[in-house]
């Protein structure tokens, strides 16, 4: 029953993000849609970070789940940092759009780490889980650090 919602997430998370530049009639449709796409993000990323950080034991089942799903989520929020969703109630930093090669970078090497970070939890060794947190989570950081006023 899992793997089929997460494929559904996964198939679903495909045509979003396809289509989401599409999908936004206002900016500040776009930036509720990206908000709501890390908020569900940093979800599941913060339960991996629990058992990362030994707050709670692991669960390499748990750990791969929820790897996946924070893999399908990273390609999503990206599409609704158009043009015009600098202004109203976000933490955006202007640099997003000044910078916007470098914030490409970051968004992608975030996408990447995930999919490390979903592999190393599939193999079930906490070792290699916590390593690719670690460095998911620097990816992490890194944009924040850069793109995301406090």
């Amino acid at each position: 029953m899992k793997k089929t919602i997460l494929t559904l997430i996964a198939i679903g998370a495909t045509f979003i993000s396809f289509s989401a530049s599409a999908q936004f009639a206002k900016p500040e449709d776009a930036i509720k849609y990206r908000k709501a796409a890390l908020t569900v993000t940093a979800a599941h990323f913060g339960r991996m970070g629990a058992m990362a950080q030994g707050k709670v034991a692991f669960d390499a089942k748990s750990a791969a789940e929820n790897a996946e799903i924070v893999v399908n989520m990273s390609k999503l929020p990206w599409a609704a940092f158009g043009e015009g969703t600098d202004v109203g109630e976000t933490k955006a930093k202007p640099e997003i759009w000044k910078q916007n090669a470098k914030f490409k970078e970051a968004a992608e090497k975030f996408q990447a780490e995930s999919v490390k970070l979903a592999a190393a939890a599939k193999t079930g060794k906490e070792d290699a889980f916590k390593a690719a947190f670690s460095a998911t989570a620097g990816a992490c950081k890194s944009c924040h650090d850069d793109f995301r006023a406090k």
